[in-house]
């Protein structure tokens, strides 16, 4: 079978599975917690994607790897997880919100960036080049993302409930 479709297969699945994870068990339990402590355990997942730099690091990815593609993910994968654990240390406060929306927004423009990067270079033809890196790509990848919707769920419910709060606070 040809490496992209492994690989498409493997991204198939890895998103197919975290929904099933997020539906049956990471949802019910986020949606039961009071807000903003309910994006903490979003937050401090996304403080992982420190991981992202293993494509600058040597032996962990091939030497082939091109620039264009490990760089710009390595270093959006960093400054994200800089900003979720900033939003998760301001949780609660007006900057925090705030710094929630940022980190959610480009937290998940960088994941779909690093797969359009992807795409240009033919990764999935090509999948040794991400040596161990595969495995971020293939189980880690769909988390963050499925977690990124989870999390513009949370913040567009809590906006809703806040509103609707505010309009029975002056009527």
């Amino acid at each position: 079978m040809p490496s992209a479709v492994l690989f498409g297969i493997s991204a198939t699945f890895g998103l197919v599975v975290w929904a099933a994870v997020a539906s049956h068990y990471i949802w019910p339990a986020l949606r039961e917690r009071p807000s903003p402590g309910n994006l903490k355990p979003i937050l401090l997942l996304h403080g992982f994607r420190f991981l992202g730099l293993a494509f600058v690091v040597p032996g962990v990815v091939s030497p082939e790897l091109p620039a264009t593609f490990a760089q710009p993910v390595a270093y959006g994968d960093f400054i994200t997880a800089i900003l979720a654990l900033l939003a998760l240390a301001t949780l609660g406060s007006r900057t925090g919100t705030v710094l929630t929306w940022v980190f959610n927004t480009f937290g998940a423009a960088d994941l779909l960036f690093a797969f359009y990067l992807g795409s240009r270079i033919s990764l999935p033809d090509s999948p040794g080049l991400l040596g161990a890196g595969y495995f971020i790509l293939a189980a880690y990848v769909p988390l963050l993302l499925i977690t990124h919707a989870l999390a513009f769920r949370i913040l567009l419910r809590t906006k809703a409930v806040a509103a609707s709060l505010s309009e029975v606070r002056t009527a």
